[in-house]
Order: C-alpha cells, then sequence, then structure tokens
C-alpha cells in the first residue's frame, strides 16, 4: 500500500525544495549525537514545533528501523494500528515500511492489529519522515497509531515492541510523537505556573524513566500531553532495551512563535538512550 502525504503544504512545505530550507534551518549541527534507543519529538506544524524536533533529530545516529508511535487524532480504524507493509510518501521521496519487523510485531501482539485505516489521515508520524529523510539514508519505518486505554496496555505494548526489537537483531529507534500541554486562555503568569509546570513535572518523570510516574501525574493534574500512551510505552521498551538515561535536549511552547496566550501548544524533544 502506498500511504500519500497527507499533511504537505500545511503542517509542512508541499515543494521539496522549501521542505529542504525549512528543515535545514531546524537542524543543529553542533548536537553531540546519542545512540538513542528512545525519543521523544513533537508533531505540530513546523513554524511551531520544528525547532523542537530538528534539535532532537540533530542529536540521534542512524538507525536501520524506526518504530514510530503516535496518538489517534482523528478517531479513526483500530484501537492499536500498525501498518505492516507498503510505503509512505512525502514531498522528498518514499519511506518503505519495515515488513519484517512489523509482521513479526503484529503476530506477537495481544493489542495490536493490522490496520491502515488509523494512518491515513493521521499527522503524528508524518511530520517526523521529512527530517528522518534529511539526516538519515536508507531506513525503514513501522508505523504504530494509538488509542486510548488502561495504561497497563501501554506498558504491554512497550514489552512486546522490545522483544521484537532484540530478537531483529537490528538497530532501532523507537520514536514516541508527542505535543506537551494543550491550553487556552492562558496570561503570563499562567503560561509559567500552569503549563509549563504540568510539561516540566510530566518531563521530569520521563527523565527519570518512571512511566509510572509519568502516568500518575498526567491523571491527576489532566496534563493535556496528547501522545502520553506513545511516551509511556516508549519507556517501557526502552527500559526492556537497557535504557541508561534520558535527557531533554529542547523544550518550546507556541507562544515563543506567535505570542498568543489564547491558545498554546508546549513541545519537548527528550533522547533516551
Amino acid at each position: 500500500m502506498i500511504r500519500k502525504a497527507a499533511r504537505a503544504g500545511s503542517f509542512y512545505p508541499a515543494q521539496p525544495e522549501h521542505l529542504r530550507q525549512e528543515i535545514a534551518g531546524y537542524l543543529k549541527k553542533e548536537m553531540v549525537k546519542r545512540n538513542a534507543i528512545g525519543l521523544i519529538a513533537p508533531h505540530a506544524g513546523y513554524m511551531y514545533s520544528g525547532g523542537v524536533a530538528g534539535a532532537v533529530y540533530s542529536s540521534i545516529t542512524p538507525s536501520e528501523t524506526f518504530v514510530i508511535l503516535c496518538p489517534n487524532h482523528t478517531g479513526e480504524g483500530r484501537l492499536f494500528a500498525i501498518m505492516t507493509n507498503g510505503i509512505w510518501q512525502t514531498p522528498l521521496g518514499d519511506v518503505p515500511i519495515d515488513f519484517e519487523l512489523a509482521n513479526k510485531l503484529a503476530a506477537a501482539s495481544k493489542h495490536i492489529q493490522t490496520d491502515h485505516l488509523a494512518h491515513l489521515y493521521e499527522h503524528a508520524i508524518e511530520v517526523q519522515l521529512p527530517f528522518l529523510q534529511i539526516l538519515f539514508k536508507n531506513f525503514q519505518i513501522v508505523p504504530i497509531c494509538m488509542g486510548y486505554s488502561h495504561p497497563s496496555t501501554y506498558k504491554e505494548i512497550g514489552i512486546e515492541i522490545a522483544n521484537c526489537i532484540k530478537l531483529s537483531g537490528k538497530k532501532v529507534t523507537i520514536i514516541a510523537s508527542s505535543d506537551m500541554s494543550h491550553e487556552g486562555q492562558l496570561n503570563k503568569t499562567t503560561l509559567e505556573k500552569y503549563l509549563k509546570y504540568h510539561d516540566q513535572l510530566a518531563i521530569d518523570a520521563i527523565l527519570e524513566l518512571d512511566e509510572d510516574k509519568l502516568i500518575q501525574r498526567i491523571e491527576q493534574l489532566k496534563i493535556t500531553m496528547c501522545g502520553y500512551a506513545a511516551a509511556t510505552a516508549m519507556l517501557s521498551a526502552a527500559k526492556q532495551l537497557g535504557c541508561q538515561k534520558a535527557e531533554l535536549i529542547k523544550y518550546a511552547t507556541s507562544w515563543d512563535v506567535t505570542h498568543d496566550y489564547s491558545y498554546v501548544v508546549g513541545y519537548a524533544g527528550v533522547v533516551v538512550e
């Protein structure tokens, strides 16, 4: 199956040369390269979150395959949906799905089901791909779209992913595509003491590699981090794969670009190694 670009021209430029130029402006050549087991990267329009995405992707070494987990913003398709064959298209070319790893995961998982409908118009994986295409060559992806369920399910999915990665023998990085808090009707004080404070609490749990604490804070404080299921699964998998630490590469908000308090979204780039 060919999954065509659904957000080119809106979330990012549709013209290849314009896209290359914009991404080049976000990348940071001075970043120390880390051998990432996992990472968290934002998925908003590039003008808002491109600086954070560019910094985090500039901080990692290449992998053979990127397992990309994202929330389901559209509500379409299966609860936990994987595409197991085909290609994803962007203005920069085609990205193949890792048929072998994706099919092994679909067969091994108690939760993940093969389904392309959840992916057709979901932007959260698509916007990651041009960064990977600019930086790396000859990589494949395993795209997984995650709905909302009991947190224990996210952890089980992470363990399933880790087990399949171990058996594959490949160098794999797990990307959790997520923005942080989404809040409206803020002002200077509430931006700092509410949105950024909540984001920092969630980030601290991630840096402690504590997915249980992350979920606890999300639920107790009602933190509107859209991809916390993906982040939980990524952390669970990374711990099974022997991760030792996590590092915040960059944090920003949409206010930094728009200076608009009426609706603000936070963005974090984190590398787990």
